[in-house]
């Protein structure tokens, strides 16, 4: 069922680009906010991921492209229904991002942060109206991952949960209601396990891709544990992991040394070229 509405999409990064295009497809107009330079690169890439679509021929191609429009300013939400903040997963630009927000929104606007760990409640302090704030956690990739999750901040109101929830599913996913706690349920489960075994290569355990067969073979993982790091990005993974770390403070948490090595020399995975695998970019 085709949907109506406007949602602005805050950030055009990788999963913002996905929203953008998940979105578009559902029938919704879609605002994409960054910096100019990013807008540009972010529309080119995503008509070249249309373009290699083969359930789109030319005319739902061009669709879905007339359905997305830069905003070039946060001002731009006033003519919104929904917001999706997308941005770093950074809680002090998270929370510049909802104070800018607080200034333009309308009265019926229902503001979602898709953080993958950060706490709902503390990027909500930075709104006027904390109880339209919602966690809106989408998987990577955007297109095929079928679940949300989404997270209660202290003070989100019912309203607020029940449109976001009805939102998700109207965009084709399964939204799954879970509480504020760092890494939610999704990520406090995921990065363990992907922390763990980088452990295993650094300690000598096994190499890479025996780690990744393993896990697909023996647990029927569809990915092994390194390359779905790879996908998702190291920066990443470190980010969310000292995150765990900082709000548990518990050494199961700790990020290992290799994480840390690999990200500093900048090899973040796929986004890079180089992480646990090569990659021609």
């Amino acid at each position: 069922m085709v949907q109506t509405g406007i949602i602005m999409i805050v950030g055009a990064g990788q999963m913002g680009k996905g929203l953008a295009q998940l979105a578009a497809r559902s029938g919704y107009t879609v605002l994409l906010n960054d910096l100019p330079g990013i807008l540009e690169k972010s529309f080119m890439e995503i008509e070249m991921e249309l373009v290699s679509r083969k359930d789109l021929d030319a005319e739902g191609r061009q669709q879905i492209l007339e359905k997305i429009k830069p905003a070039a300013s946060l001002q731009e939400a006033v003519h919104s229904d929904y917001i999706i903040e997308a941005a770093t997963e950074n809680v002090t630009i998270k929370k510049q991002i909802f104070t800018t927000l607080s200034n333009y929104i309308t009265q019926h606007t229902i503001l979602a942060t898709n953080t993958s760990s950060l706490s709902i409640t503390d990027i909500a302090s930075a709104s006027d109206c904390p109880e339209k704030v919602v966690g809106m956690h989408f998987m990577n990739p955007v297109s095929s991952m079928m679940v949300v999750e989404i997270i209660r901040g202290l003070k989100t109101s019912d309203h607020a949960c029940k449109v976001i929830k009805e939102l998700a599913e109207n965009l084709g996913k399964e939204a799954i209601e879970v509480n504020d706690y760092p890494g939610f349920v999704s990520n406090r489960l995921l990065m363990p396990m992907i922390n763990e075994a980088i452990i295993c290569v650094f300690d000598g355990v096994a190499d890479v891709e025996s780690v990744d067969r393993i896990m697909q073979l023996g647990l029927r993982h569809p990915l092994g544990p390194l390359r779905l790091a790879d996908m998702i990005g190291l920066d990443a993974c470190l980010s969310i992991m000292e995150i765990l770390h900082r709000e548990f403070d518990h050494p199961k948490y700790r990020p290992c040394p290799l994480l840390r090595n690999m990200v500093k020399a900048g090899k973040l995975g796929r986004k890079s070229g180089e992480g646990f695998y090569l990659y021609d970019n």
